[in-house]
Protein backbone atom coordinates (compact mmCIF):
# COMPACT_ATOMS: atom_id res chain seq x y z
CA UNK A 1 0.00 0.00 0.00
CA UNK A 2 1.56 3.25 -0.83
CA UNK A 3 2.37 6.00 1.61
CA UNK A 4 0.44 8.83 2.41
CA UNK A 5 2.05 11.68 0.92
CA UNK A 6 1.89 14.68 4.19
CA UNK A 7 3.45 11.26 6.23
CA UNK A 8 7.63 11.64 6.21
CA UNK A 9 8.95 8.68 4.15
CA UNK A 10 11.15 5.78 5.45
CA UNK A 11 14.14 5.76 3.96
CA UNK A 12 14.22 2.86 1.54
CA UNK A 13 16.39 0.04 2.59
CA UNK A 14 15.94 0.85 6.54
CA UNK A 15 14.42 -1.33 8.80
CA UNK A 16 10.46 -0.75 8.94
CA UNK A 17 9.96 1.88 11.48
CA UNK A 18 12.14 4.78 11.83
CA UNK A 19 14.91 5.01 14.53
CA UNK A 20 12.44 7.35 16.21
CA UNK A 21 9.35 5.35 15.68
CA UNK A 22 11.28 2.59 16.82
CA UNK A 23 12.82 4.25 20.10
CA UNK A 24 9.59 5.85 20.72
CA UNK A 25 7.44 2.35 20.95
CA UNK A 26 9.78 1.18 23.16
CA UNK A 27 10.18 4.31 25.34
CA UNK A 28 6.34 3.90 25.76
CA UNK A 29 6.64 0.76 27.79
CA UNK A 30 8.14 2.71 30.94
CA UNK A 31 5.70 5.49 30.65
CA UNK A 32 2.96 2.82 30.86
CA UNK A 33 4.43 0.61 33.35
CA UNK A 34 5.02 3.43 35.22
CA UNK A 35 0.82 4.62 34.95
CA UNK A 36 -0.13 0.96 35.83
CA UNK A 37 1.92 0.98 38.97
CA UNK A 38 0.31 4.02 40.36
CA UNK A 39 -2.88 2.83 39.46
CA UNK A 40 -2.03 -0.22 41.37
CA UNK A 41 -1.10 1.53 44.14
CA UNK A 42 -4.39 3.78 44.19
CA UNK A 43 -6.26 0.44 43.92
CA UNK A 44 -3.84 -1.24 46.89
CA UNK A 45 -4.68 2.23 49.28
CA UNK A 46 -8.39 1.76 48.43
CA UNK A 47 -8.72 -1.44 49.98
CA UNK A 48 -7.97 -4.38 46.85
CA UNK A 49 -5.98 -7.41 48.09
CA UNK A 50 -2.50 -7.16 47.41
CA UNK A 51 -2.07 -10.15 44.72
CA UNK A 52 -4.91 -9.01 42.71
CA UNK A 53 -3.16 -5.83 42.46
CA UNK A 54 0.08 -7.87 41.55
CA UNK A 55 -1.35 -9.76 38.78
CA UNK A 56 -3.41 -6.67 37.29
CA UNK A 57 -0.12 -5.11 37.09
CA UNK A 58 1.85 -8.00 35.45
CA UNK A 59 -0.84 -8.70 32.78
CA UNK A 60 -1.45 -5.22 31.21
CA UNK A 61 2.31 -4.75 31.34
CA UNK A 62 2.72 -8.34 29.78
CA UNK A 63 0.07 -7.26 27.18
CA UNK A 64 2.27 -3.99 26.56
CA UNK A 65 5.49 -5.39 26.04
CA UNK A 66 4.65 -8.14 23.56
CA UNK A 67 2.50 -5.69 21.66
CA UNK A 68 5.10 -3.24 21.70
CA UNK A 69 8.15 -6.57 20.49
CA UNK A 70 5.43 -8.39 18.00
CA UNK A 71 5.36 -5.04 16.24
CA UNK A 72 9.44 -4.78 15.89
CA UNK A 73 12.37 -6.16 14.41
CA UNK A 74 16.01 -6.26 15.65
CA UNK A 75 17.18 -6.18 19.34
CA UNK A 76 13.24 -5.91 20.34
CA UNK A 77 12.16 -9.03 18.19
CA UNK A 78 15.36 -11.10 19.28
CA UNK A 79 14.62 -10.52 22.69
CA UNK A 80 11.17 -11.51 21.92
CA UNK A 81 12.21 -14.39 20.71
CA UNK A 82 14.30 -15.20 23.75
CA UNK A 83 11.75 -14.16 25.91
CA UNK A 84 8.93 -16.48 24.88
CA UNK A 85 10.77 -19.54 25.53
CA UNK A 86 10.51 -18.98 28.73
CA UNK A 87 6.63 -18.65 28.78
CA UNK A 88 5.76 -21.92 30.40
CA UNK A 89 7.65 -20.21 33.76
CA UNK A 90 4.78 -17.61 34.04
CA UNK A 91 1.66 -18.27 36.50
CA UNK A 92 -0.79 -19.42 33.56
CA UNK A 93 -3.14 -16.35 34.42
CA UNK A 94 -0.52 -14.11 33.63
CA UNK A 95 0.82 -15.91 30.18
CA UNK A 96 -2.60 -17.23 29.12
CA UNK A 97 -3.68 -13.88 27.96
CA UNK A 98 -0.56 -13.19 25.60
CA UNK A 99 0.85 -17.12 25.01
CA UNK A 100 -0.54 -16.37 21.18
CA UNK A 101 1.36 -13.29 20.93
CA UNK A 102 4.61 -15.16 22.64
CA UNK A 103 4.54 -17.75 20.28
CA UNK A 104 3.83 -15.52 17.14
CA UNK A 105 7.04 -13.99 17.89
CA UNK A 106 8.95 -17.56 17.27
CA UNK A 107 8.06 -17.45 13.80
CA UNK A 108 6.29 -13.82 12.08
CA UNK A 109 7.73 -10.37 11.82
CA UNK A 110 6.21 -7.16 9.32
CA UNK A 111 7.95 -8.66 5.76
CA UNK A 112 10.11 -5.59 4.06
CA UNK A 113 8.89 -4.56 0.39
CA UNK A 114 10.08 -6.24 -2.55
CA UNK A 115 12.13 -3.41 -3.97
CA UNK A 116 14.32 -3.93 -1.09
CA UNK A 117 14.44 -7.15 -1.42
CA UNK A 118 16.02 -7.04 -4.94
CA UNK A 119 18.03 -3.88 -4.04
CA UNK A 120 19.88 -6.44 -0.82
CA UNK A 121 20.24 -8.87 -3.48
CA UNK A 122 21.87 -6.71 -6.27
CA UNK A 123 24.46 -5.60 -3.33
CA UNK A 124 25.39 -9.43 -2.24
CA UNK A 125 24.93 -10.95 -4.95
CA UNK A 126 25.73 -8.44 -7.64
CA UNK A 127 24.35 -6.57 -10.40
CA UNK A 128 23.60 -10.28 -12.38
CA UNK A 129 21.73 -11.72 -9.21
CA UNK A 130 18.86 -13.17 -11.55
CA UNK A 131 21.58 -15.63 -13.26
CA UNK A 132 22.23 -16.80 -10.15
CA UNK A 133 18.85 -16.90 -8.03
CA UNK A 134 16.63 -17.41 -11.83
CA UNK A 135 13.39 -17.53 -9.39
CA UNK A 136 12.00 -15.78 -5.92
CA UNK A 137 9.06 -14.86 -4.43
CA UNK A 138 8.44 -11.45 -3.60
CA UNK A 139 6.12 -12.62 -0.42
CA UNK A 140 8.75 -13.86 2.03
CA UNK A 141 7.86 -17.32 3.38
CA UNK A 142 9.12 -16.22 7.29
CA UNK A 143 10.53 -13.63 8.73
CA UNK A 144 12.23 -12.83 11.85
CA UNK A 145 14.07 -10.69 14.04
CA UNK A 146 17.60 -9.67 11.52
CA UNK A 147 16.53 -11.18 8.32
CA UNK A 148 13.45 -12.70 6.37
CA UNK A 149 13.65 -15.87 3.73
CA UNK A 150 12.03 -15.89 0.57
CA UNK A 151 11.43 -18.93 -1.34
CA UNK A 152 13.50 -19.28 -4.75
CA UNK A 153 15.09 -21.27 -7.16
CA UNK A 154 19.02 -21.65 -7.66
CA UNK A 155 20.35 -21.42 -10.94
CA UNK A 156 21.23 -25.53 -11.17
CA UNK A 157 17.47 -26.11 -10.65
CA UNK A 158 17.77 -26.44 -6.68
CA UNK A 159 14.70 -25.05 -5.34
CA UNK A 160 16.78 -22.87 -2.13
CA UNK A 161 15.37 -20.53 0.53
CA UNK A 162 17.41 -16.92 0.23
CA UNK A 163 17.88 -15.23 3.80
CA UNK A 164 18.31 -11.67 3.61
CA UNK A 165 19.11 -9.62 6.33
CA UNK A 166 17.75 -6.61 6.71
CA UNK A 167 19.53 -3.41 5.62
CA UNK A 168 19.89 -1.64 9.11
CA UNK A 169 19.56 -4.60 10.91
CA UNK A 170 23.27 -4.24 13.29
CA UNK A 171 22.17 -0.57 14.32
CA UNK A 172 18.75 -1.25 14.61
CA UNK A 173 19.77 -4.56 17.12
CA UNK A 174 22.21 -2.84 19.12
CA UNK A 175 19.83 0.64 19.69
CA UNK A 176 16.95 -1.78 20.49
CA UNK A 177 19.43 -4.01 22.81
CA UNK A 178 20.90 -0.91 24.58
CA UNK A 179 17.48 0.58 24.90
CA UNK A 180 16.23 -2.92 26.75
CA UNK A 181 18.66 -3.50 28.65
CA UNK A 182 17.31 0.01 30.60
CA UNK A 183 13.84 -1.72 30.96
CA UNK A 184 14.65 -4.70 32.78
CA UNK A 185 12.97 -3.89 35.72
CA UNK A 186 9.82 -3.62 34.08
CA UNK A 187 10.00 -7.32 32.59
CA UNK A 188 11.10 -8.30 35.99
CA UNK A 189 7.78 -7.47 37.20
CA UNK A 190 6.00 -9.40 34.92
CA UNK A 191 8.70 -12.72 35.36
CA UNK A 192 9.44 -12.08 38.75
CA UNK A 193 11.68 -15.80 38.92
CA UNK A 194 13.33 -14.78 35.12
CA UNK A 195 16.38 -12.25 35.50
CA UNK A 196 16.58 -10.67 32.10
CA UNK A 197 19.86 -8.72 32.49
CA UNK A 198 22.18 -11.57 32.06
CA UNK A 199 19.80 -12.79 28.51
CA UNK A 200 19.85 -9.21 27.52
CA UNK A 201 23.72 -8.90 27.72
CA UNK A 202 24.48 -12.04 26.34
CA UNK A 203 22.62 -11.23 23.28
CA UNK A 204 24.95 -7.87 22.96
CA UNK A 205 27.83 -9.79 23.14
CA UNK A 206 27.32 -11.67 20.48
CA UNK A 207 25.63 -9.11 18.04
CA UNK A 208 28.17 -9.51 15.57
CA UNK A 209 28.16 -13.12 15.55
CA UNK A 210 24.70 -13.24 14.87
CA UNK A 211 25.05 -10.67 11.92
CA UNK A 212 27.58 -12.42 9.52
CA UNK A 213 25.93 -14.39 7.44
CA UNK A 214 29.72 -15.76 6.40
CA UNK A 215 30.20 -17.59 10.13
CA UNK A 216 26.07 -19.07 10.11
CA UNK A 217 26.75 -20.40 6.88
CA UNK A 218 29.96 -22.26 8.41
CA UNK A 219 27.85 -23.65 11.00
CA UNK A 220 25.26 -24.69 9.38
CA UNK A 221 27.36 -26.46 6.56
CA UNK A 222 28.65 -27.81 9.87
CA UNK A 223 25.73 -29.54 11.02
CA UNK A 224 24.16 -30.40 7.71
CA UNK A 225 27.47 -32.70 6.62
CA UNK A 226 27.07 -34.04 10.34
CA UNK A 227 23.78 -34.94 9.99
CA UNK A 228 24.12 -36.17 6.36
CA UNK A 229 22.60 -39.18 6.79
CA UNK A 230 20.47 -38.93 10.25
CA UNK A 231 17.12 -40.63 9.89
CA UNK A 232 15.41 -37.99 12.08
CA UNK A 233 16.77 -35.05 11.77
CA UNK A 234 17.62 -32.77 8.35
CA UNK A 235 20.20 -29.80 8.07
CA UNK A 236 19.54 -28.46 4.43
CA UNK A 237 23.03 -27.83 2.62
CA UNK A 238 24.66 -24.08 2.43
CA UNK A 239 24.18 -23.06 -1.06
CA UNK A 240 25.78 -19.70 -1.37
CA UNK A 241 26.99 -16.83 1.16
CA UNK A 242 27.63 -13.50 1.73
CA UNK A 243 27.77 -11.29 4.53
CA UNK A 244 24.02 -10.93 4.72
CA UNK A 245 22.60 -13.00 2.17
CA UNK A 246 22.35 -16.70 3.20
CA UNK A 247 21.26 -19.46 0.53
CA UNK A 248 20.31 -22.76 1.36
CA UNK A 249 18.78 -25.28 0.18
CA UNK A 250 14.90 -25.74 0.54
CA UNK A 251 13.05 -27.70 3.18
CA UNK A 252 9.86 -28.55 2.61
CA UNK A 253 7.69 -28.49 6.51
CA UNK A 254 4.13 -28.46 7.96
CA UNK A 255 4.99 -25.63 10.40
CA UNK A 256 7.36 -25.82 13.49
CA UNK A 257 7.45 -26.86 17.07
CA UNK A 258 5.17 -24.03 17.96
CA UNK A 259 2.73 -25.43 15.98
CA UNK A 260 2.94 -28.63 17.66
CA UNK A 261 3.40 -26.58 21.71
CA UNK A 262 -0.46 -24.99 20.57
CA UNK A 263 -2.26 -27.72 18.61
CA UNK A 264 0.01 -30.82 18.62
CA UNK A 265 -1.06 -34.40 20.11
CA UNK A 266 0.64 -36.19 23.19
CA UNK A 267 2.63 -38.42 20.55
CA UNK A 268 3.49 -35.52 18.63
CA UNK A 269 5.00 -33.99 21.89
CA UNK A 270 6.88 -36.81 22.98
CA UNK A 271 8.20 -37.40 19.48
CA UNK A 272 9.26 -33.77 18.78
CA UNK A 273 10.37 -33.14 22.28
CA UNK A 274 12.40 -36.13 22.26
CA UNK A 275 14.12 -35.14 18.77
CA UNK A 276 14.73 -31.56 19.97
CA UNK A 277 16.67 -32.45 22.73
CA UNK A 278 18.34 -35.02 21.41
CA UNK A 279 19.59 -32.59 18.33
CA UNK A 280 20.72 -30.18 21.75
CA UNK A 281 22.76 -32.10 23.80
CA UNK A 282 24.21 -34.21 21.01
CA UNK A 283 25.77 -31.42 18.89
CA UNK A 284 28.90 -30.87 20.71
CA UNK A 285 29.88 -34.58 20.27
CA UNK A 286 28.72 -34.41 16.34
CA UNK A 287 29.82 -31.41 14.80
CA UNK A 288 31.80 -29.75 17.63
CA UNK A 289 29.06 -27.37 17.78
CA UNK A 290 25.67 -26.48 20.04
CA UNK A 291 22.84 -24.92 18.26
CA UNK A 292 22.56 -21.81 20.66
CA UNK A 293 19.20 -19.97 19.19
CA UNK A 294 16.73 -23.19 21.07
CA UNK A 295 13.43 -21.23 20.62
CA UNK A 296 10.56 -22.90 18.68
CA UNK A 297 10.84 -21.46 15.50
CA UNK A 298 13.67 -22.87 14.39
CA UNK A 299 13.21 -26.54 14.68
CA UNK A 300 10.37 -27.25 11.73
CA UNK A 301 8.10 -30.24 11.22
CA UNK A 302 8.61 -32.32 7.78
CA UNK A 303 6.13 -34.28 6.34
CA UNK A 304 7.67 -37.83 6.81
CA UNK A 305 8.26 -37.25 10.92
CA UNK A 306 11.43 -36.13 10.74
CA UNK A 307 12.75 -32.82 12.39
CA UNK A 308 14.11 -29.84 10.12
CA UNK A 309 16.50 -27.19 11.80
CA UNK A 310 17.39 -23.79 10.44
CA UNK A 311 19.17 -21.05 11.71
CA UNK A 312 22.77 -21.52 13.33
CA UNK A 313 23.51 -17.46 13.93
CA UNK A 314 24.10 -18.81 17.64
CA UNK A 315 26.05 -21.51 18.17
CA UNK A 316 28.90 -22.44 20.86
CA UNK A 317 31.86 -23.54 19.57
CA UNK A 318 32.90 -26.79 21.27
CA UNK A 319 35.73 -28.67 19.03
CA UNK A 320 36.52 -30.98 22.09
CA UNK A 321 32.41 -31.33 22.94
CA UNK A 322 30.80 -30.68 26.13
CA UNK A 323 33.12 -29.66 29.12
CA UNK A 324 34.49 -32.78 30.66
CA UNK A 325 33.60 -31.45 34.01
CA UNK A 326 29.33 -31.25 33.31
CA UNK A 327 28.87 -35.29 33.22
CA UNK A 328 30.59 -35.59 36.64
CA UNK A 329 28.75 -32.48 38.27
CA UNK A 330 25.15 -33.73 37.18
CA UNK A 331 26.47 -37.50 38.77
CA UNK A 332 27.49 -36.47 41.97
CA UNK A 333 24.48 -34.22 42.54
CA UNK A 334 22.00 -37.42 41.50
CA UNK A 335 23.60 -39.39 43.75
CA UNK A 336 23.43 -37.39 46.53
CA UNK A 337 27.31 -36.75 46.86
CA UNK A 338 27.29 -32.53 48.12
CA UNK A 339 30.81 -32.74 49.26
CA UNK A 340 31.78 -33.30 45.47
CA UNK A 341 29.37 -31.18 43.59
CA UNK A 342 30.60 -28.17 46.42
CA UNK A 343 34.16 -28.77 45.11
CA UNK A 344 33.06 -28.70 41.45
CA UNK A 345 31.12 -25.80 41.05
CA UNK A 346 34.03 -24.18 42.98
CA UNK A 347 36.58 -25.63 40.80
CA UNK A 348 34.93 -24.75 37.54
CA UNK A 349 34.33 -21.09 38.25
CA UNK A 350 30.43 -21.16 39.32
CA UNK A 351 31.72 -19.81 42.74
CA UNK A 352 34.12 -17.22 43.26
CA UNK A 353 36.88 -17.21 45.28
CA UNK A 354 35.86 -16.66 48.85
CA UNK A 355 32.16 -17.07 48.35
CA UNK A 356 30.93 -19.63 51.02
CA UNK A 357 27.75 -21.74 50.59
CA UNK A 358 27.42 -24.81 52.66
CA UNK A 359 27.90 -27.82 50.52
CA UNK A 360 24.19 -29.54 51.63
CA UNK A 361 22.31 -26.18 50.49
CA UNK A 362 24.09 -25.97 47.38
CA UNK A 363 23.11 -29.73 46.82
CA UNK A 364 19.43 -29.13 47.55
CA UNK A 365 19.59 -25.80 45.00
CA UNK A 366 20.71 -28.26 42.05
CA UNK A 367 18.74 -31.09 42.94
CA UNK A 368 15.65 -29.71 41.24
CA UNK A 369 17.72 -29.09 37.97
CA UNK A 370 18.38 -32.45 37.24
CA UNK A 371 15.04 -34.03 38.97
CA UNK A 372 14.53 -35.29 35.07
CA UNK A 373 17.49 -37.37 35.14
CA UNK A 374 16.50 -38.85 38.19
CA UNK A 375 13.96 -41.43 36.55
CA UNK A 376 14.03 -43.48 33.59
CA UNK A 377 11.18 -41.16 31.24
CA UNK A 378 10.41 -37.65 32.43
CA UNK A 379 7.14 -35.61 32.05
CA UNK A 380 8.17 -32.04 31.52
CA UNK A 381 5.52 -29.55 32.21
CA UNK A 382 4.24 -25.77 33.28
CA UNK A 383 3.55 -26.42 36.61
CA UNK A 384 6.77 -28.17 37.07
CA UNK A 385 8.81 -25.27 35.71
CA UNK A 386 6.80 -22.68 37.32
CA UNK A 387 7.72 -24.34 40.57
CA UNK A 388 10.99 -24.20 39.83
CA UNK A 389 10.71 -20.60 39.16
CA UNK A 390 9.42 -19.68 42.30
CA UNK A 391 11.59 -21.57 44.48
CA UNK A 392 14.57 -19.84 43.05
CA UNK A 393 13.06 -16.28 41.64
CA UNK A 394 11.29 -15.24 45.69
CA UNK A 395 13.39 -12.92 47.48
CA UNK A 396 14.08 -14.28 50.93
CA UNK A 397 13.92 -18.28 49.70
CA UNK A 398 17.22 -20.41 50.10
CA UNK A 399 16.92 -21.00 46.45
CA UNK A 400 16.97 -17.08 45.80
CA UNK A 401 19.90 -16.48 48.08
CA UNK A 402 21.83 -19.41 46.93
CA UNK A 403 21.11 -18.25 43.24
CA UNK A 404 22.38 -14.97 44.19
CA UNK A 405 25.72 -16.30 44.86
CA UNK A 406 26.29 -18.61 42.00
CA UNK A 407 28.43 -17.14 39.17
CA UNK A 408 28.10 -17.97 35.74
CA UNK A 409 31.25 -18.46 33.93
CA UNK A 410 32.06 -17.39 30.11
CA UNK A 411 32.67 -20.58 28.84
CA UNK A 412 29.13 -22.13 30.15
CA UNK A 413 26.75 -18.66 29.07
CA UNK A 414 25.44 -20.47 25.92
CA UNK A 415 25.20 -24.08 27.43
CA UNK A 416 23.22 -22.28 30.22
CA UNK A 417 20.90 -20.70 27.68
CA UNK A 418 20.50 -23.69 25.98
CA UNK A 419 19.89 -25.78 28.97
CA UNK A 420 17.19 -23.47 30.51
CA UNK A 421 15.92 -23.03 26.59
CA UNK A 422 15.70 -26.10 25.95
CA UNK A 423 13.83 -27.06 29.40
CA UNK A 424 11.46 -24.40 28.81
CA UNK A 425 10.04 -25.64 25.71
CA UNK A 426 9.88 -29.10 26.66
CA UNK A 427 7.80 -27.62 29.25
CA UNK A 428 5.93 -26.22 26.46
CA UNK A 429 5.62 -28.63 25.15
CA UNK A 430 4.52 -31.30 27.99
CA UNK A 431 6.81 -33.82 26.53
CA UNK A 432 7.81 -37.06 28.14
CA UNK A 433 11.01 -37.83 26.85
CA UNK A 434 13.84 -40.66 28.07
CA UNK A 435 15.96 -37.84 29.22
CA UNK A 436 18.64 -40.01 31.56
CA UNK A 437 19.36 -42.07 28.37
CA UNK A 438 19.95 -39.16 26.39
CA UNK A 439 22.23 -37.34 28.49
CA UNK A 440 24.00 -40.52 28.94
CA UNK A 441 24.95 -41.03 25.14
CA UNK A 442 25.76 -37.07 25.23
CA UNK A 443 27.94 -36.22 28.17
CA UNK A 444 31.15 -37.98 28.64
CA UNK A 445 31.27 -39.17 32.45
CA UNK A 446 27.78 -39.07 33.08
CA UNK A 447 26.12 -42.66 32.91
CA UNK A 448 26.58 -44.49 36.20
CA UNK A 449 29.64 -46.72 34.90
CA UNK A 450 31.93 -43.71 34.14
CA UNK A 451 31.32 -42.26 37.26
Amino acid sequence: MAEETDRPRRREGSLPGSAFARGAKLASLPVGFAGRTALGMGRRLGGAPADAVLTEVQRRTAEQIFSVLGQLKGGAMKFGQAMSIFEAALPDEIAGPYRETLTKLQDAAPPMPPSVVHRALATHLGDDWRELLVEIDDEPAAAASIGQVHRGRWHDGREVAVKIQYPGAAKALRSDLKQLARLSRMFGVVAPGLDVKPLIAELQDRVNEELDYQLEAASQQAFHEAYADDPVVSVPAVVHASDAVLVTEWMNSKGSLAGIIKDGTKDERDHYGELYVRFLLEGPRRAGLMHADPHPGNFRVLPDGRMGVVDFGAVAQLPDGLPPAIGPLLRSAIDGDAEAVSEGLRDEGFLRPGTSIDADVLAAYIGPFVEPATVDRFTFSREWLRSQTQRLGTPGSEGFSTSMRINLPPEYLLIHRVWLGGVGVLCQLGATAPFTAILEENIPGFAAADA
